[in-house]
């Protein structure tokens, strides 16, 4: 039972129910301007599909006291229940810098350990601050390779704008990083210390950038050169 978490007495942050189905539109609507605005893509989620992970219990999400929404994050599980991603992490414009992500994020986290605790929990972002929440829940940077193999699991990344990135390198290198919990080695090293996101932060930021112009570099020759091939000759 995942206890519902009242904050500031400003929100409440919960397990989405039947109650919340009403908010899927708005939710969907800000996952997909916010990807616009950022120009890195988060996968397109469907209302539908938002209501099923309400209905399932897979959704965490906050409201104000009197039931808007401020923010929402949702669980998948990936081959057979070996990986669980907690996804779409969205906060509204509102009620951005306010905190509330990382409460969000906490609570999918209890959930997804409540649910799966033998499975390892993963991410992919391009958000330094999701980068920076992950870290401090135990997740540790990886190579895309260390994430599910599964092709359903990558058909989740098709509606991002970087997805021709990830495809043309064999699923190897994209602009967002992977990052991994994994309970096993948390129950060996309990006193490890976990991943200095801040410590770090400035090195993968300028990494992060260097990556972004190399990529989008990459991809604009390639298109420039297609551009030509199918130039008439003279």
């Amino acid at each position: 039972m995942i206890t519902p978490e009242v904050v500031n007495d400003q929100f409440i942050v919960q397990v989405a129910n039947e109650n919340h189905l009403r908010l899927a539109e708005s939710i969907c609507h800000e996952m997909e301007e916010s990807a616009k605005a950022r120009g890195t893509g988060i996968a397109k989620r469907s209302p539908i599909y938002v209501m099923e992970k309400m209905l399932e219990g897979k959704a965490i999400i906050a409201t104000t006291m009197s039931g808007d929404w401020v923010g929402f994050c949702y669980v998948e599980t990936w081959e057979h229940g070996k990986f669980v991603a907690n996804s779409g992490l969205i906060v509204h414009p509102d009620y951005r810098k306010s905190g509330i992500a990382t409460r969000i994020k906490a609570k999918a986290f209890e959930l997804s350990r409540a649910k799966f605790p033998e499975a390892k929990i993963i991410g992919i972002t391009t958000s330094l601050a999701v980068m920076k929440i992950n870290s401090d829940l135990g997740y540790q940077p990886v190579t895309l390779n260390e994430l599910p193999g599964d092709d359903s699991f990558w058909k989740g990344c098709s509606s991002c704008v970087n997805y021709d990135i990830l495809t043309r390198t064999n699923r190897k290198h994209c602009l967002c990083t992977g990052m991994l919990y994994d309970p096993e080695e948390h129950k060996q090293e309990e006193k490890k210390e976990n991943w200095n996101f801040l410590k770090e932060s400035s090195l993968y930021e300028r990494w992060m950038r260097i990556k972004k112009r190399i990529l989008l570099r990459i991809k604009h020759d390639r298109v420039k050169k297609q551009e030509r091939e199918l130039e008439p000759a003279h």
